[in-house]
C-alpha cells in the first residue's frame, strides 16, 4: 500500500484526452483508483477533437508516482504527455536570486551607488567599522553556513548536495523575519577550516547560523566561534531544536499538572539536537534525565566511560545525567518516565514499552519522515504526541524559532545568543497559546502563525538587553537624514 499522498511528491500529469463526455470524469476516477489525490485541473488547449490538460497530483512515492501515471495511460482516450516533479521544479536555478533596493537608471543613480560617491560611505566605515552596521546589509544578513555532513536525515552527502537545504533555510528567515540570508557551503569537515573560513567571511554578516554539521565536531566549531566572533553564531540543530521542544514542554506540563522540577525525561539520540534539549531543560529546572546512544543510556559507570573512551561530551552528559546509573536499552530505563524525547531514528522505541511510563505520557518524536515511534501505537499510551511532522498535530519544528532568534539579534545587534535569550523564546513561544485554547493536540502554535517571530524577536531583544549582549537600539543607529547630516561635507 502506497504511503499517504504528499506535496513532496506532487507531480504535474499533461494528459491528452478525448473531446467527449464523460473522459475528464474516467481520468479523475482512474487517478482516485490508483490512490493519487488530485490538487488542480488546468485546460491547456482544445482542438482536433482533444483537450490538454495539466492534472496536479499529490502521491505516495516515486513508485507510486508511476503507478498513477500508468492508470491514466490505461485510460482509453486519455495519453500523458508528460510527468514533471512539482518539488523538482520548484528548485531549479535555485529557490533564491538578489534584488536591489534601489534603482540604478541614471548617471546620479550610479554616482551614488557606486563610484565616485560609494567612496565617501566606505572612508567612513573604515574610520568606524561599527557603521557597517548602518550603511551596509551586514545589518539584516545571516550566513546559513554548513559542510554538509549531517544534511537532514541523509547524513554526509557534501556542500554541493547540502545547498538545496540552505536555500530552503535562507527563504524562512526572508518569510518569516525579512532577514537576508545566504547559504554558504563548505568544501570541508575539518573544524579549523571551518571556523577559519567563517572568521573569514564574519565582516559581511550579522550573525551566523549553523547548519547540518554532524555531531561531536559541531559543538567544538560553535565554541571556538562564539569566542572569536563579535556576532552571534547559533547553531539551529541544537539550539533551535532545544528551544522549540521547552516551549512544547512548558505547555505540556501546564496541561497535565506536572513541574518542571518532578518531570522525569528520557531522551533517546545523543547528537547535536540530544545534547542541546538536555542542556535547555537542565537550565529550565529540570532536575531527572536519562540520555540513551545507540549503546544505551548513558552514566558514569558504563564502561566506555570507565575506560576513558567516551567522548568529552558525552562525559559531561554522564556525569550530569541519571543520578540512578540506570543501564540498557530506552525500553529497559523507560519505567516511571513523564516524558519521551526522540531525536534519533525511525522506531527507535518500541510502542508497547511506552505502557511503563508514567500516567498521562507525553511523547515528543521528532525522527523524520519516521518516528521513533509511530502515533497511532503511542496514542494507546501517551495523553500528548507531538512529532517533527507537519501532517500529525503538535509539529516540533526548528522555524518557530530562528526567524525570531536571528530578528531579535539583529534588532539590537547582539554580540551572542545567551541562554536566557533562548529561555526567552521559549516562553515566548510557548505563549502564543493561550490557557483556553491550550489542548492535547494543540500544545504548540503553527509554523504560519505568523505572530511567532514577532513575539520571539521581542523576548529575546529584551533578554539581550537584560544581560548586556544588546550593542544597540531597536532603531539600529541613525535615522537616514542624521546620517546624512553625520557624515556630509
Amino acid at each position: 500500500m502506497p504511503a499517504t499522498p504528499s506535496a513532496q511528491y506532487s507531480l504535474t500529469i499533461r494528459v491528452e484526452i478525448d473531446h467527449r463526455p464523460g473522459m475528464l470524469g474516467r481520468v479523475a476516477s482512474a487517478i482516485g483508483q490508483a490512490g493519487g489525490t488530485i490538487g488542480s485541473v488546468d485546460l491547456i488547449s482544445l482542438a482536433g477533437g482533444h483537450t490538454v490538460r495539466d492534472i496536479t497530483v499529490d502521491t505516495g512515492g516515486l513508485d507510486h508516482g508511476r503507478e498513477v501515471v500508468a492508470a491514466i495511460e490505461a485510460t482509453d482516450g486519455a495519453t500523458v504527455i508528460d510527468t514533471t516533479d512539482r518539488t523538482f521544479l520548484l528548485h531549479v536555478g535555485g529557490k533564491i536570486e538578489q534584488h536591489n533596493k534601489h534603482p540604478v537608471k541614471t548617471r546620479d543613480d550610479l554616482s551614488m551607488a557606486y563610484t565616485p560617491g560609494v567612496a565617501r560611505v566606505c572612508k567612513a566605515i573604515a574610520e568606524d567599522r561599527d557603521r557597517a552596521f548602518q550603511y551596509t546589509i551586514k545589518r539584516n544578513t545571516v550566513a546559513v553556513v554548513s559542510d554538509g555532513s549531517a544534511v537532514l536525515g541523509l547524513g554526509d552527502i557534501g556542500p554541493e548536495a547540502a545547498m538545496p537545504v540552505m536555500e530552503g533555510k535562507a527563504m524562512l528567515f526572508k518569510e518569516f523575519a525579512d532577514v537576508d540570508a545566504f547559504p554558504i557551503c563548505l568544501a570541508s569537515k575539518d573544524p579549523d577550516q571551518v571556523v577559519h573560513a567563517v572568521s573569514l567571511i564574519a565582516p559581511g554578516f550579522g550573525g551566523i547560523n549553523l547548519e547540518d554539521i554532524s555531531a561531536p565536531r559541531c559543538f567544538e566549531i560553535e565554541e571556538r566561534l562564539k569566542a572569536e566572533l563579535e556576532i552571534p553564531v547559533f547553531h539551529d540543530d541544537q539550539h533551535g531544536t532545544a528551544v522549540v521542544v521547552l516551549a512544547a514542554l512548558l505547555n505540556a506540563a501546564k496541561l497535565t499538572g506536572r513541574s518542571l522540577e518532578a518531570t522525569r525525561v528520557l531522551v533517546v539520540g545523543l547528537g547535536a539536537a540530544g545534547v542541546a534539549v538536555t542542556k535547555i531543560l537542565l537550565h529550565a529546572g529540570v532536575r531527572n534525565i536519562i540520555g540513551c546512544d545507540s549503546q544505551g543510556a548513558l552514566h558514569v559507570d558504563r564502561a566506555d566511560y570507565l575506560a576513558g573512551t567516551m567522548n568529552a561530551i558525552k562525559r559531561w552528559y554522564a556525569e550530569n545525567t541519571n543520578a540512578e546509573r540506570r543501564a540498557g536499552a530506552p525500553a529497559d530505563v523507560i519505567d516511571g518516565a513523564d516524558l519521551l524525547i526522540g531525536v534519533s531514528g525511525a522506531r527507535a522505541v518500541p510502542a508497547a514499552a511506552l505502557a511503563r511510563m508514567a500516567p498521562d505520557a507525553i511523547v515528543f518524536a521528532m525522527a523524520n519522515p519516521v518516528p521513533e515511534v509511530a502515533p497511532e501505537e503511542a496514542a494507546a499510551h501517551a495523553r500528548i504526541i507531538a512529532t517533527g511532522r507537519s501532517d500529525y498535530p503538535n509539529q516540533i519544528n526548528n522555524v518557530l524559532c530562528f526567524p525570531g532568534i536571528f530578528r531579535g539579534a539583529l534588532d539590537v545587534r547582539a554580540s551572542q545568543i545567551t541562554e536566557e535569550m533562548k529561555m526567552g523564546a521559549a516562553h515566548a513561544i510557548a505563549a502564543i497559546v493561550a490557557d483556553d485554547e491550550l489542548r492535547e493536540d494543540y500544545i504548540i502554535p503553527s509554523v504560519f502563525n505568523r505572530d511567532v517571530v514577532t513575539a520571539v524577536a521581542d523576548a529575546v531583544a529584551e533578554q539581550a538587553r537584560l544581560v548586556g549582549a544588546a550593542q544597540a537600539g531597536d532603531e539600529l543607529g541613525f535615522a537616514a537624514a542624521d546620517g546624512a547630516r553625520l557624515h556630509g561635507d
